[in-house]
């Protein structure tokens, strides 16, 4: 596996960033994307579509293939959209760098630093212990955001459970929950409860009003997974067995300075940019800086999956840049007026789109029924299915919310054969759409 120097890619790559996002954040606005939408073609939703079937499909059919040229693959399909767009509408392509740069640099961020947080401590992967690792990451998620819950988390849980031969469905369950629907909460808890914060959501509305939904769900799904892997623990310790090798270690946290780190990239997410993008890289190096090595080795931290899912979602980022406008351009016509239809509708796309600006569509298209203006302009109930559905859906596949693919990333670097981008959307089919139509019919009728 190809490695590579962080303290001298790393910084570079966020100084071209915080160069580029100068520019952007002072060029564009969302009022000045221009929206184009109405005459965009649907054919230019193809290079999107194409990107999302190479990245389901090649791991499977030519696996060498794709961990060599994957970023060649998404540079393919993303650049041809983004240098059109340059021509036809370039407000669009700086609007989306700029979120782009933002995104990467917030996510190395709280990938770096909480990579510099190690949990020491003898801890048996059994039913119980992974339940409990799971709640405590639904909450947290609240705290540090979905991705720096399940950064911190995802390595003891890896290490933990090493002794199974096959623990693939915890690293699923662990994204369904801590990676997406433990961090509906607060604000900081997810990107598009930030950006409704933005616009006006008060801070505590959330926990307010879906601490229902929250519980209900989180509750459901681990009392799923409870089950399945209680059948799957019994078959291991059977055939395997459980011994404990050389001493038994105290649970311990070592670099716990690197959570005042964490907490100044939070607090700097309420900082416009670029300060608040300086402030990032500046926190991320002094993590390189502070924390030892030997550290890090121990922890199994590369940055490999950084670096993954950088280039991937720099091809995403692209290629939807067509779909994302025509969505905001005729999202009216979609027929969405009820909460449950904003759910599925918010979820459905959040699943394969970036949640964050389909959170926005979807509430100016609420905002424009001229119903009852409970909360931004909105009723309370639909602004309840708008979130809920970027959030919750956001578990739906890899990418539909960024630490999804890292959580991937980081276990198959570790030898956990994690299933396709298919196999993947099978578990979410059969185990979450169930517990999303419990939701519909019990809170958003």
């Amino acid at each position: 596996m190809k490695r590579f120097s962080p303290l001298r890619t790393i910084p570079s790559l966020c100084v071209v960033g915080l160069v580029l996002l100068m520019p952007v954040a002072g060029l564009c606005s969302e009022g000045e994307v221009h929206e184009i939408g109405k005459e965009l073609s649907l054919l230019w939703v193809l290079p999107f579509a194409g990107l999302l079937l190479s990245i389901a499909i090649f791991p499977l059919v030519n696996p060498h293939f794709w961990e060599r040229h994957y970023g060649k693959v998404a540079a393919a399909f993303g650049a041809p959209v983004a240098i059109y767009f340059l021509f036809k509408d370039y407000h669009a392509v700086l609007h989306t760098a700029g979120e782009y740069v933002s995104f990467i640099i917030l996510l190395g961020a709280l990938f770096i630093i909480s990579g510099g947080i190690l949990i020491r401590g003898t801890l048996k992967g059994s039913p119980l212990t992974n339940s409990i690792f799971i709640l405590i990451g639904s909450v947290i998620a609240n705290l540090l955001g979905t991705t720096g819950a399940s950064m911190l988390l995802i390595r003891p849980v890896i290490r933990m459970n090493r002794w199974r031969k096959s623990f693939a469905h915890v690293v699923i369950f662990f994204i369904f929950i801590v990676s997406n629907i433990g961090g509906s909460l607060t604000p900081i808890g997810d990107p598009p409860l930030f950006l409704g914060f933005l616009k006006g959501v008060p801070f505590f509305w959330t926990l307010k009003h879906l601490i229902h939904l929250w519980a209900f769900e989180v509750g459901v799904v681990v009392a799923v997974f409870v089950v399945i892997d209680t059948i799957k623990y019994r078959k291991d310790l059977a055939k395997y067995g459980y011994e404990l090798e050389g001493e038994k270690i105290p649970l311990k946290i070592e670099g716990s300075y690197n959570f005042l780190l964490l907490a100044a990239v939070l607090g700097a997410v309420f900082i416009k940019p670029p300060y608040r993008e300086i402030i990032m890289v500046i926190a991320s190096l002094i993590s390189i800086k502070v924390t030892p090595k030997s550290l890090r080795e121990e922890n199994e931290f590369t940055y490999f999956p950084i670096e993954e899912v950088a280039k991937l979602f720099a091809g995403i980022f692209a290629a939807m840049i067509p779909a994302l406008l025509i969505l905001k351009a005729r999202g009216g016509e979609l027929g969405v007026t009820e909460p449950w239809q904003f759910f599925w509708a918010t979820g459905s796309l959040s699943s394969f789109l970036d949640n964050a600006p389909t959170y926005l569509t979807f509430l100016s298209l609420a905002q424009g029924l001229g119903a009852t203006p409970e909360v931004v302009g909105v009723p309370a109930k639909i602004l309840m299915a708008i979130s809920a559905g970027a959030v919750f859906m956001g578990a739906n596949t890899y990418i539909g919310n960024a630490p999804n693919f890292m959580v991937k990333s980081i276990a198959e670097e570790n030898g956990v054969k994690m299933p396709s981008f298919f196999g993947y959307m099978l578990y979410s089919l059969l185990i979450l759409e169930p517990t999303f139509v419990l939701v519909t019919f019990l809170f958003l009728r």
